[in-house]
């Protein structure tokens, strides 16, 4: 885990279909969805195959955690008062396949291409938000 900031963003509860996705978090284990019908890897949790339009079947298993900046912004002015700046934003295209949106943390020049992990920001509720940060 990296150190993590002192105010974190609100995260939702989970429903019927996150609430696998943040259990695993707990565990600081990554995971997508996977379709049992034709192995399709999705994120965020759906109730039906993006590829396929199974309605069942769908799984969530553990990713990888390694992944690749495919685009990223650097935010300068903050949603809230209490949120430091700058922070960078970026969309990691996991080796497992499906697409995050998440945040470089800690905050630092990143380049599209670059190779980045999972690292994990541990919330009050003891699930653990996922948060990117460049491989060494």
């Amino acid at each position: 885990m990296t150190a993590q900031p002192e105010n974190l963003p609100d995260v939702p509860a989970g429903d019927d279909l996150t609430t696998p996705f943040w259990d695993a978090t707990r565990e600081h284990r990554l995971t997508v969805q996977r379709c049992g019908a034709c192995a399709a890897v999705q994120h965020p949790p759906r109730a039906v195959c993006l590829a396929c339009s199974t309605l069942g079947g769908l799984a969530q298993v553990d990713a990888s955690g390694l992944g690749e900046v495919d685009s990223f912004t650097v935010v300068h002015r903050a949603p809230r008062a209490d949120v430091p700046t700058p922070y960078t934003i970026a969309r990691v295209r996991l080796d497992d396949g499906p697409i995050l949106l998440t945040r470089i943390h800690p905050h630092q020049e990143v380049t599209i291409g670059d190779r980045v992990e999972v690292t994990w920001w541990d919330l009050p509720d003891g699930r653990a938000l996922p948060v990117f940060r460049p491989t060494t």
